[in-house]
């Protein structure tokens, strides 16, 4: 199932999105939230005439940097031995179709396209062969990065906690099954271009390492997202610049750099 969050009327909801082509796509309204047992309504809304939400509103993304062996060297690090992790604020989150304002504080915004896994119960020290009994599904994520800023500040709070640093959608995918999880195409196009083009199966820890690893440490709540890192092909973006992130089986995230106001 492929779960949206919108609003319509002033009024933010859940629903199933229907259909496949996509000027076709309507979304059943969900009774409930994803989170616990929940009913279709039947109340059906054509998706053009909703505006897409976050998919989820996370208590904290938690992303990990440095999972594709040649994105490490793209930049000139080394390949970590073990998961590393950092942390996106929610405030950094937006939906499919939002603006991304380009940080004033830097001159060298990137682009990084990510499988983000949305937990969907509240979880700590999870085992391994209970990490897919966690996770809600996936989505398209793009972390974006001021990258001058990262090369020059120790911490990465500001490089890619920056407010629009996360775009997330355009909806959670619910049938992937964990092993399909880890193996999907991760493409990104700039204006059309194609930029990055990976798979999952590329990343260095898979998705139940991630989630063993950061569960250790904290407690996961519904609707946290864990990003998952990015293939090599990262770049700079621009004002006017529309970035897409296209999952297999998921979905297609667009944005649209803006300056910032």
């Amino acid at each position: 199932m492929r779960i949206a969050r919108f609003s319509i009327d002033g009024n933010v909801a859940f629903g199933a999105v229907e259909g496949d082509r996509p000027d076709e796509l309507v979304l059943d309204i969900i009774k409930g939230i994803p989170f616990a047992d929940f009913e279709l309504s039947g109340t059906k809304v054509p998706l053009n005439k909703v505006r897409l939400l976050p998919p989820v509103l996370p208590n904290k993304v938690v992303a990990f940097g440095r999972n594709y062996a040649d994105h490490a060297r793209e930049l000139g690090n080394e390949v970590p031995d073990a998961p590393f992790a950092f942390f996106k604020p929610s405030t950094s989150v937006i939906g499919h179709g939002d603006d991304i304002a380009y940080p004033s504080f830097s001159e060298d915004l990137h682009h990084e396209a990510e499988l983000a896994v949305v937990i969907g119960r509240m979880c700590r020290e999870v085992p391994r062969e209970r990490v897919k009994d966690v996770i809600l599904g996936y989505t398209c994520a793009n972390d974006l990065t001021a990258r001058d800023v990262q090369r020059r500040e120790k911490q990465w709070a500001r490089a890619k906690g920056f407010d629009t640093a996360c775009p997330l959608g355009p909806w959670v995918e619910t049938d992937l099954d964990l092993a399909a999880a880890n193996d999907l195409t991760v493409q990104l196009t700039v204006n059309g271009q194609q930029r990055q083009l990976g798979r999952t199966s590329e990343m260095i820890h898979p998705i139940e390492d991630l989630i063993v690893n950061i569960s250790e440490a904290m407690t996961l709540l519904p609707g946290d997202v864990v990003l998952t890192g990015t293939p090599a092909g990262v770049g700079p973006l621009h004002v006017g610049d529309e970035v897409a992130v296209t999952i297999e089986g998921i979905g297609t995230l667009t944005n649209k750099v803006v300056k910032r106001g």
